[in-house]
C-alpha cells in the first residue's frame, strides 16, 4: 500500500524535483507530516481526536483520499522512528517550502496542539524549537497562535 502513496506523490512536476540526492516535494510532505505526528505525541497522550485532526488536515491541505492520507501517516511514522532529531525534517521543509508555507505549517501545528484545548510545556517547547529551525520569527509564531486561538473561540 505504501507504493500507492509513492506513486501518487511521484506525479509531481519536474521543477519540484531536486537533483542528485536532494529532496523532492514528496519527502517534504513526509517531513511535514512527521512534525504533525510528533507534535500530537509530544505530551505523551496521542488521542484519536489528534489523529483525526491530522488526517483531516492532510486530506484538506494536500487533497488526499483517506487511503493516501493514512499511507502518508504510515510513511511519516516510519521516518520518525528512524530519526534522532528534527533537523532532517526541517531541512527538507526549508528547501522545499516558502516562508508562507512554513507559516501555514506552524499554524497547523498550533491547531494540533489545541485539539485538546490546552498547551502543555512539552508542546510549547517543541513548537518554539520548530519555528526556530524553520527560520520563522517569534512574531510569526505568536501571530499564528493568536489566529488559531481566535478561530477556536469563534467556533
Amino acid at each position: 500500500m505504501r507504493d500507492i502513496v509513492k506513486r501518487f506523490f511521484s506525479k509531481i512536476t519536474a521543477d519540484t524535483v531536486k537533483l542528485e540526492g536532494h529532496a523532492t516535494e514528496h519527502d517534504a510532505r513526509i517531513a511535514t507530516c512527521a512534525l504533525f505526528l510528533e507534535m500530537a505525541k509530544i505530551d505523551e497522550t496521542f488521542t484519536r481526536e489528534e489523529m483525526e485532526k491530522i488526517l483531516a488536515i492532510l486530506k484538506e491541505k494536500y487533497g488526499l483520499s483517506s487511503e493516501h492520507a493514512n499511507e502518508l501517516v504510515a510513511a511519516a511514522e516510519e521516518e520518525l522512528e528512524g530519526s534522532i532529531d528534527y533537523w532532517h525534517f526541517a531541512r527538507l521543509i526549508n528547501e522545499n517550502y516558502s516562508t508562507e508555507e512554513k507559516i501555514d505549517i506552524i499554524e497547523i501545528l498550533w491547531r494540533i496542539v489545541y485539539v485538546d484545548g490546552k498547551l502543555d510545556k512539552f508542546e510549547n517547547h517543541l513548537i518554539h524549537k520548530l519555528a526556530n529551525i524553520l527560520r520563522l520569527s517569534h512574531e510569526q509564531l505568536i501571530d499564528t497562535k493568536i489566529k488559531v486561538l481566535h478561530d477556536k473561540n469563534r467556533s
